[in-house]
């Protein structure tokens, strides 16, 4: 075996084993689940991604089958028939209805039949074909180049969604917890309000407020609820899982890392690099067509016996005479197979084919490229604003929080009405909202900023750093 052939066997066994021993279950599903969990997990698990790998192991196979044109031919035959003998003199063009038979044509035709037997070997080997063995086999080993491109983008997207849906999880359970907060602080305004009512020191109308203000929070609550359930479910279909495990959030409410130093050439994306294999594929797909008008070479070699119950003469021998070979041959010889030549238009017209293709994977490659130069950009902008919006929600809760208690105490003293109160817990309410969702904010745009640049293993090491 050739050693290129050995090695596409060899990655297409392993690629098949790492598939089988390697493939989380449900059970192996950390608990908790952290964020770089979830992304590890459904990076090697998700259907999507298991369906790319045993692709690669397909077309690793192709490559091996390509190979195998270089192995010479060897087809074997036996036959035991009973037939008529009546033969004739003349011509028939090349078809598939009428059996040929073989001999002289006898004197008078006759219902007769007797035993006739075959049995033969023909080896064919083709030392010499112009490249286009070379041809075949490099167009599989595009094919497993694509295959391995598109795994490392599926993993890539995969990963991505995977993410973002932990992190709409986090959202709306902070959400979910600033709604309650805000339903616990409505209420006890209410509480306070029917007693300062029923003491006659403030009108009806506040307490009517008070409960439309607390009934409005607490269906806020509920449709955070509502959100909060979608969000698990979304999470728990891409990890392929019936329910989602609890979440360990302590690493995501640390201060936002930096984002990495160096960034790869966009040319290294998994997306260009999916492009590109579409390109390489393309040209070879060319190149077989290209020496699909070369002439082919065989050396062949056959051996092979026959046996019948008719003779010359006429006479028939019945019995078993003729179910075994009576005379053998040999024969050794040289065969130059040439291709149709009024098949040029249509090799021409499948090669224009072709390279249009080509030329348009190449338009795709360019596409990518400036879609990932402004996925980077938007990534980047991303990060910043996030970080800046980090560094100024601290003063904004703070002032929500200390406006919230001065405007209950103006109102406890009779000095604010409770429009003032509602407006600051609505205004803490939005704050602390802001605050969550700042926080996950961050994190969002560092996996996005990770999926621009390709790869998600920085923000893995930095999520696993974080104290």
């Amino acid at each position: 075996m050739r050693p290129a052939a050995r090695r596409s066997r060899v990655v297409a066994v392993a690629l098949a084993v790492a598939c089988a021993t390697t493939t989380p279950t449900a059970q192996t599903l950390p608990q908790p689940l952290t964020l770089d969990a979830a992304i590890e997990y459904a990076g090697a698990a998700y259907p999507a991604v298991r369906a790319a790998i045993e692709g690669v192991a397909a077309a690793a196979a192709g490559v091996d089958l390509a190979r195998t044109q270089y192995l010479p031919r060897l087809d074997a035959l036996w036959q035991v028939n009973r037939a008529t003998v009546n033969n004739v003199t003349g011509l028939l063009f090349p078809q598939a209805a009428v059996p040929s038979i073989s001999g002289p044509p006898f004197a008078a035709a006759s219902g007769q039949s007797v035993w006739g037997s075959a049995v033969g070997a023909l080896l064919s080997w083709e030392p010499i074909d112009l490249g286009q063995r070379r041809a075949a086999v490099q167009e599989a080993e595009s094919a497993v180049t694509r295959a391995r491109a598109d795994q490392t983008l599926t993993r890539l997207e995969v990963q991505h969604a995977v993410g973002a849906a932990y992190l709409a999880v986090v959202a709306a359970e902070r959400s979910l917890a600033a709604a309650d907060a805000d339903v616990e602080r409505r209420g006890v305004v209410v509480r306070t309000t029917r007693a300062l009512v029923e003491a006659e020191l403030r009108p009806g109308a506040d307490a009517s407020r008070a409960d439309a203000e607390l009934a409005a929070a607490t269906t806020r609550a509920v449709r955070g609820r509502l959100h909060l359930e979608v969000a698990r479910a979304g999470l728990a279909r891409l990890l392929g899982v019936e329910s989602v495990p609890p979440l360990d959030t302590t690493r995501l409410f640390a201060p936002v890392p930096a984002g990495p130093a160096a960034v790869a050439a966009a040319s290294a994306h998994p997306l260009a690099g999916a492009r590109q294999a579409e390109i390489d594929e393309a040209r070879a797909r060319d190149a077989v067509l290209a020496t699909s008008w070369r002439p082919r070479v065989y050396l062949q070699s056959s051996v092979f016996a026959r046996g019948t119950g008719a003779h010359e003469d006429g006479r028939l021998e019945g019995g078993a005479e003729g179910l075994g070979p009576e005379r053998a041959n040999w024969a050794l010889g040289v065969q130059v197979v040439l291709p149709n030549l009024f098949d040029t238009s249509a090799v021409r017209a499948r090669r224009a084919a072709a390279g249009a293709l080509t030329r348009v994977a190449q338009a795709r490659y360019d596409e990518s490229l400036l879609a990932i130069a402004g996925e980077r950009r938007r990534a980047a902008a991303a990060v910043d604003a996030a970080r800046a919006v980090a560094a100024q929600i601290p003063a904004q809760v703070a002032a929500a929080q200390l406006n919230e208690t001065q405007a209950r105490a103006r109102y406890d003293a009779g000095l604010a009405p409770l429009t003032d109160v509602a407006d600051a817990q609505q205004l803490l309410a939005a704050a602390e909202a802001d605050d969550a969702q700042a926080r996950i904010d961050g994190w969002r745009a560092l996996l996005a900023q990770a999926v621009a640049d390709g790869d998600v293993a920085p923000l893995l090491a930095a999520l696993r750093s974080t104290p």
